[in-house]
């Protein structure tokens, strides 16, 4: 195996491994009340306290990179997360994101998932370790110092 070969294949199990922690993430923080969905709720909340915000997910579908107001919506957010110190990913699996924040609103009516906001979802008084928040943490960082600035990801199917 090429030593290009080899890197694609620890590529692939550290992006699996992101995605495993940012679902765990997302699942410990969605019972708790720590997530924001959607592209005006998200913005609201970052004017009212970012501080409060410990990641930011800009998910697409195929078509949404045509979207222009929703990529000046995105370059926007990109941007205040930036100036903010706001940990920012790429969602390319909209389907399994809304699987695990539930899909959809009361009613019926399907939520806009194209913006997800993670608040603190580990209390310093909670007895949970927040070792998958940290994982993907580190992996933006990483990619930053990489001069990627919005890592893509995939979640994985279940």
């Amino acid at each position: 195996m090429t030593f290009e070969e080899l890197s694609g294949v620890q590529t692939l199990d550290r992006m699996d491994a992101v995605g495993k922690a940012l679902e765990e993430v997302l699942s410990t923080a969605l019972p708790q009340g720590c997530i924001t969905v959607g592209v005006y709720e998200a913005a609201k909340s970052l004017n009212a306290d970012p501080d409060n915000v410990v990641l930011c997910l800009l998910a697409t579908d195929e078509g949404d990179d045509r979207d222009v107001a929703l990529q000046i919506h995105f370059t926007l957010i990109r941007a205040f997360c930036c100036e903010n110190d706001i940990n920012i990913l790429r969602v390319k699996n909209m389907r399994r994101l809304a699987e695990i924040l539930g899909g959809g609103k009361q009613g019926g009516e399907p939520m806009d998932m194209h913006c997800v906001l993670v608040t603190n979802p580990y209390p310093s008084t909670s007895g949970n370790d927040p070792t998958a928040l940290r994982k993907v943490n580190y992996f933006c960082r990483e990619s930053r110092s990489q001069d990627q600035w919005v890592p893509a990801i995939n979640l994985p199917e279940r």
